[in-house]
């Protein structure tokens, strides 16, 4: 199995549970792999063979920048079904990690993130 990865996808969005989230918004960062077969875009060189990652990278901003969820959970499976719906033909599986750097929750910490894996990703 061959993967194409986007790493630290950087948005800024307005999902959460607690008011001041939804209001004044914060930062996320999102990885997202796809499991797919490279092998013929690879050896033809064609982008019609692969998937434009361009167009992934936007479909990503557009759910975390679009209407706001409570849970990021939420966000992460939308972001995984947009994904496998729009790639069924060329994507197997998709793992998505949603990272909230800056929740507001007492304590000292780096991040909260979540990781879901969707399909066939081995």
């Amino acid at each position: 199995m061959d993967y194409i990865h986007l790493n630290e996808m950087a948005f800024y969005g307005y999902h959460g549970v607690l008011r001041e989230e939804t209001k004044l918004g914060q930062r996320f960062r999102v990885t997202v792999s796809l499991a797919t077969n490279l092998k013929e875009a690879g050896k033809t060189d064609d982008l019609s063979k692969t998937v434009n990652y361009a167009e992934v990278y936007e479909l990503c901003k557009g759910i975390v920048e679009g209407p706001p969820f409570q849970l990021i959970e939420t966000v992460a499976e939308n972001i995984a079904d947009r994904i496998l719906f729009n790639y069924a033909d060329k994507v197997s599986g998709v793992r998505v990690q949603l990272i909230k750097p800056d929740p507001p929750i007492a304590g000292h910490y780096d991040s909260v993130a979540i990781d879901i894996t969707r399909g066939h990703f081995a």
